[in-house]
């Protein structure tokens, strides 16, 4: 194993770990209103899962992006070669996707919190409440799209 191999790992940990924690955060944020808004309104149970799931995807793309930097340094069918640049590149790549991550999901999750009370009082208003909770989503989106370029680059 090489100091570029090394640095890719660092990177797939960045990205998974971040990512992660990002997601497990904004999720329990939205989790703790849905929580408030279906003791008082059981029925609003469907809308609010939506809105608590959607911090969930940083989550998800900091696990993609992970396999996709172990898939190029051959950490899961036989190591190739890594350079300290390309180690340092695919560093970067999960350093972009794990940091994010991390403040998308928990922004995400503290907007969604925000829809989820919305649509507590206006259920008719869910899919102003999802509108706003996925534009945060956006910079998660752009954060996976360039570590994927730097991957390709490398």
């Amino acid at each position: 194993m090489t100091l570029g191999h090394i640095l890719a790992i660092a990177g797939v940990l960045l990205a998974v770990v971040l990512g992660g924690i990002g997601s497990a955060k904004g999720v329990g944020i939205a989790g703790e209103a849905a929580a408030g808004v279906c003791a008082e309104n059981p029925n609003a149970f469907g809308r609010c899962l939506v809105l608590q799931a959607l911090p969930g995807t940083q989550g998800i793309y900091g696990l993609l992006v992970g396999f996709l930097i172990l898939t190029k340094i051959g950490a899961l069918g036989g190591l190739v070669e890594t350079s300290v640049m390309q180690g340092l590149a695919l560093l970067a790549a999960g350093a972009i996707m794990g940091f994010a991550g991390l403040f998308s999901a928990i922004a995400q999750g503290k907007t969604a919190a925000a829809g989820i009370s919305l649509v507590g009082r206006r259920p008719e208003e869910s899919g102003k409440a999802i509108t706003m909770a996925t534009l945060v989503e956006t910079y998660a989106v752009l954060a996976l799209l360039a570590s994927v370029l730097i991957w390709i680059a490398v």
